[in-house]
């Protein structure tokens, strides 16, 4: 059995922009804060985008729609979470207005992004409430 011949939550559109917005905030906002603000803010900055991804993969592996939904909206929080985080870092003038307007870009596709998924999945539970592996 090869790689590509099982199916895994980084086929999904939500995961992979999350995974973009969590790229983002590692290599660009979190390299670019001051040495001390690095392990303060830069860890919850980070831990809020990790949270996203991590909230996604783990929602898939549900193999239930209203659960794999529930993981999402807490990925979609922690995504919240993150834009707040990308605020605070330039009200406190530890990034520049380009990062803060790239951070926002990036959310708003992957919230648009969850929220078509979480969509889905509620619309599926309805459908098909025993699961997508019962028949």
């Amino acid at each position: 059995m090869n790689e590509t011949s099982v199916r895994t939550f980084e086929v999904l559109e939500c995961w992979k922009a999350c995974r973009v917005l969590r790229c983002f905030v590692a290599k660009s906002v979190c390299r670019t804060l001051p040495k001390d603000e690095r392990y303060r803010l830069g860890d919850q900055i980070l831990r809020a985008a990790r949270s996203a991804t991590s909230n996604i993969a783990e929602g898939y592996g549900r193999f239930h729609y209203l659960d794999n939904a529930k993981f999402c909206s807490n990925a979609r929080g922690s995504v919240w979470e993150t834009l707040d985080h990308v605020i605070i870092a330039h009200d406190e003038e530890l990034i520049d207005a380009t990062l803060l307007a790239t951070g926002r870009v990036t959310v708003a596709n992957a919230i648009a992004l969850l929220n078509g998924y979480i969509s889905y999945l509620q619309r599926a539970a309805k459908e098909r409430p025993e699961g997508p592996n019962n028949k």
